[in-house]
């Protein structure tokens, strides 16, 4: 049986994953996002219609005029960490669907999908309980959870994200107008004080390396899948603990390390007209 080539690279901080949806640039063209509201409904859409893969289209983030040691820019070391985003999520929904499909008494349960799936991440604290979550349903909140989102237009090309009302995230993931429509964003300035974002070229790729390295992982819990290589959902749940968990778990330490020793990196040069 023919097998797709496997992707190389190196895994990074899991907190990068949930933070890589808010650095990445880029726009998809038909998408329906005159408003904030329809950016949101957009995103549901592309959901329901499984074109996952699209949804980095929908986040901005106005890279800085950087240009790097090896001509790399921060705007194409951006957009390279969106195609790889986009290729994981892909590759997780796909999972997720065939999950689904293979044990489907275990899913008419969602409570007990998600403790046989769950069980197998104790050890990893509250990341494994996301981890989890995101196996069984990797868009369950945007599905259960539109009719409490809204947008609210600022009137200065801004606008604030709620969920029932309050703040989400505490503001920190709000809306811009930009030339291809309405866009999720982060306040700059505060994500670049995070300890976690990426300020070098060689952090940018090794967060391009762990997308890969993620949907790696995925793409061979996903041939295990279709081998029916599993007795149950509690025997799958074991083995995405192993291929996932520990993993991303053990190279988080070695992303925190690089973060704390990585005095000197490529942090590239500031573009200025005529240089």
């Amino acid at each position: 049986m023919l097998q797709r080539p496997r992707r190389r690279g190196t895994v990074a901080a899991p907190g990068l994953v949930a933070a890589c949806f808010a650095v990445l640039a880029g726009c998809e063209p038909n998408l329906e996002t005159g408003t904030p509201e329809a950016t949101l409904d957009t995103a549901l859409r592309l959901v329901e219609e499984g074109e996952i893969r699209r949804l980095p289209g929908l986040i901005h983030l106005d890279a800085r005029p950087v240009t790097y040691s090896d001509g790399v820019t921060e705007a194409s070391a951006i957009e390279d960490v969106r195609s790889k985003l986009s290729d994981m999520l892909d590759q997780l929904a796909r999972v997720s669907r065939k999950l689904r499909d293979r044990f489907p008494d275990d899913f008419a349960d969602e409570q007990r999908a998600a403790e046989a799936i769950g069980a197998r991440f104790d050890r990893f604290g509250d990341f494994g309980g996301r981890v989890s979550g995101v196996l069984l349903d990797p868009f369950a909140f945007l599905r259960e959870q539109r009719d409490r989102l809204e947008a609210f237009d600022l009137g200065d090309g801004t606008a604030a994200l709620s969920l029932d009302e309050e703040p989400i995230a505490g503001g920190l993931i709000s809306m811009v107008e930009t030339d291809d429509g309405w866009r999720f964003t982060v306040p700059v300035e505060l994500a670049r004080a995070s300890e976690w974002w990426p300020d070098s070229r060689h952090e940018w790729a090794v967060i391009a390396s762990m997308m890969l390295a993620v949907e790696n992982a995925l793409a061979d819990f996903e041939r295990e899948i279709d081998d029916e290589g599993f007795r149950d959902l509690d025997h799958a749940g074991e083995r995405a603990g192993r291929l996932l968990g520990e993993s991303v778990v053990v190279q988080s330490i070695i992303y925190a390390s690089m973060k704390r020793s990585d005095e000197g990196a490529d942090r590239g040069t500031l573009d200025t007209p005529g240089s």
